[in-house]
């Protein structure tokens, strides 16, 4: 990471590994892993950003009901006094929840992802209010306990839209759909409204009707505890365009339009777009907690991984983002998804996101094409100062 050029690293706590039955005791053992990591990034000049919860779930805790349980909420805030009390002295920035729509709809709701649950939609607003209430649990905690100064924030899905050409109705349109409130919770302002503006929206209350979870006294102010920045996973996002009677469409992509090995739309006018509207609605500023795309790497013949495909995601993704940021959005930091090849929760090995190669058998790691790219666009834009982001993205292309 030094190598690179990084000045943070994102990571995440894993709650069992420092309380094996998610609560009572910690271990030692665990909470001394995050020291020594924490200890070396400083060490190395980069700042740890440092994730509560990134899935997961403690397995005792699962068989208590797990999100399912409002006595989560309690689980989650001591869980968190364990995490500031070790590790405040030496972190500064705190995420609480990562992507709570992904594990509360393919946890609760698909199966696809563990706990591997099918449960009624109000089972799973249920869970979701649990979540966003230990979202504000661990905030307060966090500000109260912390022996350095913390800025805090989540790290939501940032379901994006991008008109598909920029007249003043198609950007209505798009601003209209990503916060709108949607059936199951795909959706930006269910999560997103009750943390920035204190109360769910109207029209997800009206939609969700007789399903919608008992919410009791002082709720809503403890998750609407202030956030220092709002955190966006953002990768993809649809295309639509207004239809002429008020409604909106979403626009067919051609055949044989780009698309990660995943299958993801690479669409770069999601990170313009998503942050754009989100910092225009919130007004909190933006930091870009994940985005990358997954692509089948593999070593040549010389042993090297030549990923020109995901540079080219980079020039433009990144390109979009220094063009918010040129319109007015307040944009904090960016995080590549991912510095390694991971184990990507329901995917396995399967899904290649990294900088960085990993031979899963060996361990061996070597540095893809694009962390060389990675390295020169950051010292780049070190040596730029507050050089224009898309003019950096520029030169960062000739260089690639």
């Amino acid at each position: 990471m030094a190598g690179l050029g990084l000045s943070a690293y994102r990571f995440s706590v894993s709650w069992p590994r420092v309380i094996p039955g998610g609560t009572g005791k910690p271990s030692e053992a665990g909470l001394g892993f995050y020291d020594r990591l924490v200890d070396l990034l400083l060490e190395s000049d980069i700042q740890p950003w440092l994730t509560l919860y990134h899935w997961d779930l403690p397995i005792e805790l699962h068989h208590r009901g797990g999100w399912l349980n409002r006595e989560i909420v309690d689980w989650f805030e001591a869980y968190t006094r364990v995490i500031v009390d070790r590790l405040s002295d030496r972190v500064q920035h705190w995420i609480t929840i990562n992507e709570p729509q992904i594990f509360l709809e393919l946890g609760y709701g698909t199966g696809k992802h563990a706990p591997g649950a099918t449960l009624p939609f109000a089972d799973r607003l249920r869970a979701s209010h649990h979540a966003l209430l230990a979202h504000g649990a661990a905030n307060r905690v966090i500000r109260e306990r912390a022996k350095k100064l913390p800025s805090v924030g989540w790290a939501p899905v940032g379901i994006a839209s991008v008109p598909d050409t920029e007249t003043p109705e198609n950007i209505e349109a798009v601003r209209n759909e990503m916060f709108r409130a949607q059936p199951g919770l795909w959706s930006n302002s269910w999560f997103a409204d009750p943390v920035c503006l204190g109360a769910y929206p109207e029209d997800g209350v009206r939609l969700f009707g007789s399903d919608m979870p008992r919410i009791e006294a002082g709720d809503l102010e403890r998750i609407a505890e202030p956030i220092d920045f709002y955190g966006v996973n953002i990768y993809t996002a649809q295309r639509l365009r207004a239809t002429g009677d008020g409604g909106v469409e979403t626009v067919d992509r051609p055949a044989g339009a780009p698309q990660t090995a995943f299958g993801w739309p690479i669409e770069p006018d999601a990170l313009y777009w998503g942050p754009r509207l989100l910092y225009e609605r919130y007004g909190v500023p933006i930091v870009v907690t994940e985005n990358g795309m997954s692509q089948f790497d593999a070593p040549t013949t010389d042993g090297r991984i030549l990923d020109h495909a995901r540079i080219d995601f980079l020039q433009r993704y990144l390109a979009s983002l220094g063009r918010a940021i040129s319109d007015g959005t307040e944009v904090l930091g960016y995080f590549h998804w991912s510095l390694l090849d991971n184990f990507e929760w329901a995917e396995g090995y399967a899904q290649r996101f990294g900088l960085i190669y990993v031979d899963f058998d060996t361990l061996e790691r070597t540095p893809k094409l694009s962390a060389a790219w990675y390295a020169e666009f950051i010292k780049r834009s070190k040596d730029g100062g507050a050089t224009d982001a898309v003019t950096r993205a520029e030169e960062a292309e000739r260089i690639g």
